[in-house]
């Protein structure tokens, strides 16, 4: 398999997936703003939109989107415990828990990504609606989780916390959300997060 990525954007939750399933893989790294792959290939004829990740296949089946993506490695290796069986409930909490990254939190952090950046009152407005996300990602672990469903590690705690160290980002202060800091730390502290982190910053 090969990862297209680009160094802490959610791609970097496929990468960790992929660490913790011990995946056989290789990297491509992707430039955000040329679009070309570190061996000078058109990253465009990979993902038209042009954004990460992509994840190629053995095969050359091509697989787009993060959250389907990290479903998939954890279908593929159900003993990684990285998803609940397909069908139950409890994958029906997690297939919520990577709604809510990917449309409520991913999407907050929008405009502050974007190119002309949002000023003033529209500025107040899109952090007051990301502040309300942080809000209630702080209340579901208050009840002392450890990840987002419970105990146990999942593809949507890889998912979230890379959208989470986003907040270092644009400079928004996250102790006002002990449990999201604590949670954040957690993840951190798992060794295939770690070598995920060494590996995009190198």
């Amino acid at each position: 398999m090969k990862l297209y990525y680009m160094p802490g954007v959610c791609s970097q939750a496929v990468h960790i997936a992929l660490n913790e399933v011990g995946a056989d893989f290789e990297l491509e790294r992707v430039d955000g703003t040329s679009k070309k792959t570190a061996s000078g290939g058109n990253f465009l004829d990979v993902n038209p939109l042009g954004y990460v990740p992509a994840l190629e296949l053995d095969d050359g089946t091509l697989l787009l989107e993060a959250p389907a993506i990290l479903q998939y490695l954890a279908d593929l290796h159900p003993d990684s415990g990285l998803a609940p069986a397909a069908g139950t409930l409890e994958r029906v909490r997690l297939q919520a828990d990577l709604n809510f990254v990917a449309s409520e939190l991913h999407k907050s952090f929008g405009p502050f990504f974007a190119p002309v950046k949002p000023e003033g009152a529209l500025k107040d407005q899109a952090l007051d609606k990301l502040k309300k996300r942080f809000d209630a990602l702080d209340a579901r672990l208050a009840d002392g989780r450890a990840f987002l469903t419970g105990d146990v590690f999942t593809v949507a705690d890889a998912y979230a916390f890379v959208v989470i160290s986003w907040a270092a980002i644009i400079e928004l202060d996250l102790s006002p959300w002990p449990h999201v800091l604590a949670y954040a730390d957690r993840v951190r502290q798992r060794p295939n997060v770690q070598a995920t982190l060494s590996r995009e910053a190198a």
